[in-house]
């Protein structure tokens, strides 16, 4: 294993996490696969983060935890990571996905220390050590989410990274205030829209509809982004891969979408799922418009069919949450207009593994 680098030229706990380290506790690699206790593992480490890092925000069953952890879910090469202390225990994890379409200068890190072993060294260690091995793969950044005020982002502010661009986090309480006021929302949402039919589906795609749903996924390109980040490339191949995961693992998708009825083409598509891990939680995937059909009200009318959907399908769902970068106007708006409330922000932050102290390994 090559020598830890140095993550910041002043970093108060690397001598801590030295110390760690020639004390015998060791960071290792494994295959979730092969070797499933060590997934329950991460995952303990996982769920044990949540009330600390991100309260009130729907958590995630073993299986699909299994599936980001264990396959990945847009098929980049990623690496698990795990240390444990002198007794075995678990004390800190690591999953790293190097990107191998787009973004491929980039490295994307998910790193947890339960709350009760912080402040030891352990998650620089963890840090240097990832950073590293996003270095042995020719990546020059290396990529986190936090949210705002957490010992996250404390801790990548610490370590040199950069925050990038607010993402906007909201959750609507589906109650009776909400339910009475849909019919009057899809009213006027289907005055704008004439010429459109609704379509929804619960599960995989069918085939027939896969292009046609990847070219809509293809319209959130021009959606806000941090400065230097490609947008996802979808094809059918990307989108049948990703569903046949998430349904192997216990996920299920709901996607409601607009027809433009004289092309018989997909104008607008929203996509949300529920995972067993977060009983009565919604969890929005995407919304997008292709934008020759944008100006119509379409956004609004495909979110009011998807809560109209969820009302017979999966009426245990009582909450949905969502996220938009905070200049995205347009999408804030639909949110409010259906009630939903600001629960939280989150960034992306990114550490250059190219400067001074990225060379110091």
């Amino acid at each position: 294993m090559r020598p830890l680098a140095a993550i910041a030229p002043v970093n108060p706990f690397a001598a801590i996490a030295s110390r760690l380290l020639d004390a015998g506790v060791d960071i290792e690699r494994f295959d979730g696969l092969t070797e499933p206790e060590r997934v329950r593992a991460c995952f303990r480490l996982v769920r044990a983060c949540f009330p600390v890092d991100q309260p009130n925000q729907p958590e995630w069953s073993l299986a699909s935890f299994s599936a980001k952890w264990v396959q990945g879910f847009d098929g980049s090469p990623h690496e698990s990571w795990i240390v444990a202390d002198a007794s075995g225990e678990a004390v800190g994890c690591y999953l790293l996905t190097l990107p191998a379409r787009e973004n491929v200068e980039l490295a994307h890190a998910v790193l947890r220390v339960p709350p009760d072993r912080r402040r030891a060294g352990i998650g620089t260690a963890l840090l240097r050590h990832c950073a590293d091995r996003a270095r042995l793969a020719d990546r020059t950044r290396l990529v986190a989410d936090a949210w705002d005020s957490s010992a996250g982002a404390a801790f990548a502010a610490a370590a040199g990274a950069t925050a990038g661009i607010p993402n906007v986090h909201r959750t609507l309480q589906i109650d009776d205030d909400v339910r009475g006021r849909l019919p009057g929302l899809r009213a006027g949402a289907a005055a704008r829209a004439a010429g459109y039919s609704v379509l929804s589906w619960a599960g995989r795609t069918p085939e027939d509809q896969l292009e046609q749903l990847a070219a809509v996924h293809t319209a959130m390109a021009d959606a806000p982004r941090n400065a230097g980040v490609e947008p996802w490339v979808w094809d059918a191949d990307r989108i049948r891969r990703l569903e046949k995961l998430t349904a192997e693992h216990g996920v299920v998708n709901y996607t409601v979408a607009a027809q433009h009825d004289a092309a018989g083409q997909l104008a607008a598509v929203t996509q949300l799922v529920t995972d067993p891990g977060a009983p009565g939680w919604g969890i929005q995937q995407i919304t997008a418009v292709l934008p020759a059909h944008r100006g119509r009200r379409l956004g609004l009318l495909v979110k009011v069919a998807m809560l109209e959907l969820l009302a017979s399908a999966a009426p245990d769902v009582t909450r949905i949450v969502t996220e938009n970068a905070g200049s995205n106007e347009y999408m804030i708006a639909i949110n409010a207009e259906l009630g939903f409330g600001v629960s939280g922000v989150t960034r992306s932050w990114q550490l250059d593994l190219t400067g001074a102290a990225g060379r110091q390994s």
